[in-house]
């Protein structure tokens, strides 16, 4: 966006709908360079703004993402990868979890954020992509190309930090059919937007298991490192992880509603009846010895 285009964004937030002034907001010309004032500005232009029955609404019932926890989704799919070879869902599928990705590579706005807090978060953990896991990231834009995936994948890897890892992150495209299936099958919904020649989306990912069924789903555009790292555990059947995990996965429990793991607190409770147990044997068994020690001398 050149000068002149951020100037008229100031002059036009209240005659701009809410829905492009997010756009507009959030691009990353714009994201680096508006000032504070003008933001606040813009958002209150946001709030006051009167709704027009012309302009699609964010939260139209075809945009969602519906959890449908411990379901198959179908691993006999063909897709392209980054290189344009073709393959088949389910050779991503063998003795590790894999988190499901939905983004479409030419996104102006909402995709490079949920790509973002993904690589941001797996950055943090002690586990690697093509290791312990696998990453898999899917367009829904039937009409996107290989080349695209390509040039998405090389920017995804650097901001993971972690280049040896990029045979354990893949990005696909692939046909309507084959991508109906898949979004159907997960309930990631979403439409085609033609006033602006977008998609409405929401935004989140899926952790699957090694068989290609759905374990978890986690919502927006950043992702507690804590959160996906016990996602995976579960995913894997604990066949990944340490013991702090373990103790970690009795601690917390998956709220569906949220998308998140809580305090469990009865376990809490447990955990913590148990380690006082542990450590007053302790203190007894080292007071027995003490006691020993100082009768036998």
């Amino acid at each position: 966006m050149n000068t002149q285009d951020k100037k008229g964004t100031a002059r036009g937030c209240a005659s701009v709908s809410p829905r492009r002034l997010f756009f507009l907001l959030t691009s990353p010309s714009l994201r680096f360079s508006a000032s504070p004032f003008l933001v606040g500005l813009c958002f209150l232009a946001i709030v006051s703004a009167p709704a027009r029955a012309d302009a699609p609404s964010p939260s139209v019932p075809e945009v969602g993402i519906d959890q449908r926890l411990d379901a198959q989704v179908p691993l006999d799919l063909t897709f392209r990868d980054e290189g344009g070879r073709r393959v088949r869902f389910g050779d991503y599928f063998t003795a590790r979890p894999v988190i499901l990705v939905f983004a479409y590579y030419q996104c102006p706005m909402l995709c490079p954020l949920v790509l973002d807090g993904v690589a941001k978060s797996l950055r943090v953990l002690s586990f690697k992509a093509g290791k312990e896991f696998d990453v898999v990231t899917v367009s829904f834009a039937p009409n996107e190309t290989p080349a695209l995936a390509a040039a998405k994948k090389e920017q995804i890897i650097s901001r993971y930090a972690r280049p040896d890892a990029a045979a354990g992150w893949h990005f696909l495209t692939g046909d309507a059919a084959a991508i109906t299936r898949l979004t159907q099958a997960v309930g990631f919904r979403y439409t085609y937007d033609k006033r602006y020649e977008q998609y409405a989306h929401a935004a989140g990912i899926v952790i699957l298991t090694p068989q290609g069924r759905i374990a978890r789903y986690f919502y927006g555009i950043e992702f507690a490192p804590r959160d996906v790292r016990l996602g995976l555990v579960e995913a894997a059947a604990n066949k990944i992880g340490t013991v702090a995990d373990q103790l970690l996965l009795l601690c917390y429990h998956y709220d569906p509603t949220s998308g998140k793991y809580t305090t469990f607190t009865i376990n809490v409770l447990r955990v913590g009846g148990v380690m006082t147990v542990v450590a007053l044997g302790a203190l007894v068994a080292i007071a027995i010895r003490w006691e020993k020690a100082k009768g036998g001398q």
